[in-house]
């Protein structure tokens, strides 16, 4: 089953970014190459119950199950020793990615208390967009029940654009909700 985002990009995004930009071949039109989604977790040295609840609730968000990062050297001012979890890392790509997507846009940034649109000054000058969320509960498969704490963690979205102008044309086309600022 293709999924609707996808379809939406290749018949009328592509279509509207060439003529916006004018590009002479298809392959200069920007596209998304993967999103990526981290969370810290400074208290999983202490509580290992956070870094058993973060993946699987990562799991339930993306379908795929983390990677846990770990610390590369110790900290004694942050109580943190040589090669303990301190966080979780996942990349998502082609499907899954334009999945994740189409539920970030439609279903779980609408959920957001006094959502009036995301920021467009979060982009890093090469082309990608970067958004901090505060609490996991704006996504479905997340029950309040089961959340024994309340985290945020930060989305990343990889284009192939060259500015931040085409970067945002791309967002928008794809039904991202930006503020007017």
């Amino acid at each position: 089953m293709n999924n609707s985002l996808k379809i939406l990009y290749t018949e009328k995004v592509t279509l509207d970014l060439q003529e916006k930009f004018q590009y002479l071949n298809k392959h200069e039109i920007p596209k998304l190459v993967k999103i990526t989604l981290n969370r810290g977790l400074g208290e999983a040295s202490q509580n290992a119950k956070a870094l058993e609840s973060s993946i699987e609730e990562f799991q339930l968000i993306t379908g795929q199950k983390p990677i846990v990062t770990r610390s590369k050297k110790a900290i004694a001012g942050f109580k943190i020793r040589e090669d303990i979890p301190v966080g979780l890392t996942v990349n998502l790509r082609n499907k899954k990615m334009y999945d994740f997507l189409n539920k970030l846009i439609n279903l779980s940034l609408p959920r957001i208390r006094d959502f009036r649109g995301i920021s467009p000054k979060n982009f890093d000058g090469r082309g990608n967009y970067n958004l901090g969320l505060r609490e996991q509960l704006i996504f479905p498969e997340i029950e309040y029940d089961r959340v024994d704490k309340v985290r945020g963690f930060d989305i990343s979205i990889v284009t192939t654009a060259n500015s931040d102008a085409e970067s945002l044309a791309l967002l928008k086309g794809l039904g991202m909700p930006f503020r007017n600022s």
